[in-house]
């Protein structure tokens, strides 16, 4: 392990939503020698995980815990949404997903947001709360429940954030004007083993801060990537970010609603007629408000989200998952977002916006 002797490995991560995905970065920033935080609001003093490497080595980890000031609105541990998500991972639907935060990878994964900004909170007494300014933050959180989890939290005008979610738009409004937000798609996989968390594969993962259309190059890493990426296998920071994270976002939006809302398998889409043709609209509509938004766009998604179907045929996506547990839905970051987009740009999307009604029908 890296010791960490430079300011880099002197300022600590914090990590917001200690779930698959979330202790995998974890561990990858632990071994890289820098110091994780996990945020949670129940009084738990550190968080002690197994993570199972694909070689089968198991790894043990641990974090110590900090409790934020109170929210008004859920609570990060306890009986909001970071429990609820840690609970629904121990239920059979969802141990049956692969949580990864790719769905073009070889196993899918989910991502959302949809939720009102929660209101400041109330900051708690010193015995309960921790007084810290927080200047590096990895959210990794389920989506719609971003802005109750960032809620309160302490973060510097100038923090830097990865966002490890699906999905895109979950943190719009809900940072420090100044802030950095690093954008993460991995093709990784973790899903829940008993007691352990077995990482599946260790894929690519790319991170970048996505340049607008027609603007100036993204920008170059910060100085922590370096040392994180000598630590973090396959991990890039790629010229092209924006349209990587296109690719996921398609892919989401193509699979994951038709998967929840006919209860099938990855593979069984490109399986059933009925189902292909309406895969085959939903990526053409995709393809149409990505190429608006950015004409460098090469479009032609169709066959990539059919391989991903092949690839991942056996699988239970993310929001199949969610909606046989009854849980919230990933909806509103991924097909939400690429409607959103739409409207701006007076284009009409009829398929996103059908999937979008028949999810949010069944759970509001």
């Amino acid at each position: 392990m890296t010791t960490p002797a430079s300011p880099d490995h002197a300022e600590p991560w914090y990590l917001l939503g200690a779930g698959n995905m979330g202790l995998l970065a974890a561990h990858y920033l632990q071994r890289a020698g820098f110091t994780v935080i996990a945020l949670r609001r129940d009084d738990t003093p550190t968080l002690e995980r197994t993570l199972i490497l694909p070689n089968g080595d198991p790894v043990p980890l641990q974090l110590r815990c900090q409790r934020p000031p109170a929210s008004e609105t859920e609570p990060l541990v306890g009986a909001g949404p970071a429990r609820e998500r840690e609970q629904s991972s121990r239920q059979d639907p969802r141990a049956r997903s692969n949580d990864s935060t790719n769905n073009a990878s070889a196993i899918p994964p989910a991502g959302s947001a949809g939720l009102s900004r929660a209101k400041p909170a109330p900051t708690r007494s010193a015995a309960t709360t921790e007084s810290t300014t927080i200047r590096r933050l990895v959210v990794a959180c389920k989506a719609p429940f971003s802005a109750a989890a960032l809620s309160g939290l302490p973060l510097a005008a100038d923090a830097t954030v990865l966002r490890l979610q699906n999905g895109l738009g979950s943190l719009d409004g809900l940072l420090p004007a100044g802030a950095r937000k690093v954008e993460v798609v991995s093709a990784s996989a973790v899903k829940r083993d008993g007691d352990a968390h077995r990482v599946v594969a260790e894929n690519d993962t790319w991170m970048g801060e996505s340049a607008a259309p027609g603007g100036p190059a993204a920008a170059e890493p910060p100085a922590w990537f370096g040392p994180l990426a000598r630590h973090w296998p396959k991990l890039h920071w790629p010229d092209d970010f924006r349209h990587r994270q296109w690719r996921k976002l398609v892919g989401n939006a193509v699979i994951n609603p038709l998967t929840g809302l006919h209860d099938v398998a990855n593979g069984h889409i490109f399986q059933d007629p009925a189902l292909a043709a309406e895969a085959e609209q939903l990526a053409r509509e995709a393809d149409r408000v990505l190429t608006a938004l950015d004409p460098t766009w090469p479009g032609d998604s169709l066959p990539g989200v059919r391989a991903l179907a092949e690839a991942t045929a056996g699988n239970t996506s993310s929001m199949r998952a969610d909606m046989q547990a009854g849980a919230v839905t990933e909806i509103d970051a991924i097909n939400g977002w690429l409607l959103r987009q739409a409207d701006a740009l007076g284009l009409d999307l009829p398929a996103h916006r059908r999937l979008v009604a028949a999810v949010k029908a069944r759970h509001p």
